[in-house]
Order: C-alpha cells, then structure tokens, then sequence
C-alpha cells in the first residue's frame, strides 16, 4: 500500500516532467513545461532564419531572448501595417491573441517562451520552407 493512502491523502502527481526537443526548419525548440494552464518553451534559432508569419486565435504568448538579436515583424492583424522592432538579449514582447508575426534570427538566438496552452493554435499566413497555412 502507498504511504500516502496509508494516512488517508491521495497520491500527487510527481513533479518531474520530462522536456521534448521538436527539430524545426529554422532550428529547434524544447518544451520545457506544459500543463492544462500555459506551456514553457525554448526556441533556438539559426541566424538568417526565421519563423512563419502567423498569428494565433486563443494562444497568448510572451517572449524573452536570451539570447543573440531578434527581429520582431507584428500587425496588429492580417490588414494592419506590418512593422519590425529588433530585440536584443534580456528583452521581451507580448504576442497576443490576433496579433500577427513572425521572429526572425539577426544572429543565432535563444528564446524563452510562455504561453497559454494551445500548441496548435497557428495560422501561418507567409512561410518560407512551404508548411501548410494551418
């Protein structure tokens, strides 16, 4: 018998979760954490690459490099003006639901990710290595 049903609590889940590496045509990324309320994630990017523009209907995400020097393309939706900011480390930006865009590497970089949990909430609108729209 468990120790815990011994004293009349339930068993907790335990607390290890075990990451998963996801190879991506413009790097990689490492889900680090993800539970039914947001997920963690790493995105290593190569320089000169970059990711699909896109925006997300629910997902709402935060970015913060960790690394190298990022441009930011954004919209505030698909008929807005599309504009560009460069981040460097130690900086960070909120995607929010609707927003349009797309981080492209300057130098090989290393991002820190938060979001709510839909991972495929995606709807790529431009991307360079031909994936699917949605």
């Amino acid at each position: 018998m468990h120790f815990a049903a011994v004293l009349g609590v339930r068993p907790v889940a335990q607390p290890v979760f075990v990451g998963r590496k996801i190879t991506k045509p413009w790097g990689w990324e490492f889900v680090w954490a993800e539970c039914e309320h947001y997920v963690g994630k790493i995105l290593h990017i190569e320089a000169g690459e970059a990711l699909s523009y896109q925006f997300h209907e629910v997902k709402d995400e935060t970015i913060y490099l960790l690394a190298g020097v990022l441009d930011l393309e954004w919209a505030e939706d698909e008929n807005a003006l599309r504009q560009r900011v460069r981040l460097v480390a130690g900086q960070s930006a909120r995607i929010r639901p609707g927003m349009c865009h797309r981080l492209v590497a300057v130098e090989t970089c290393e991002v820190l990710e938060a979001s709510t949990p839909q991972l495929d909430d995606v709807v790529r609108l431009e991307d360079r290595y031909g994936r699917e729209r949605r």
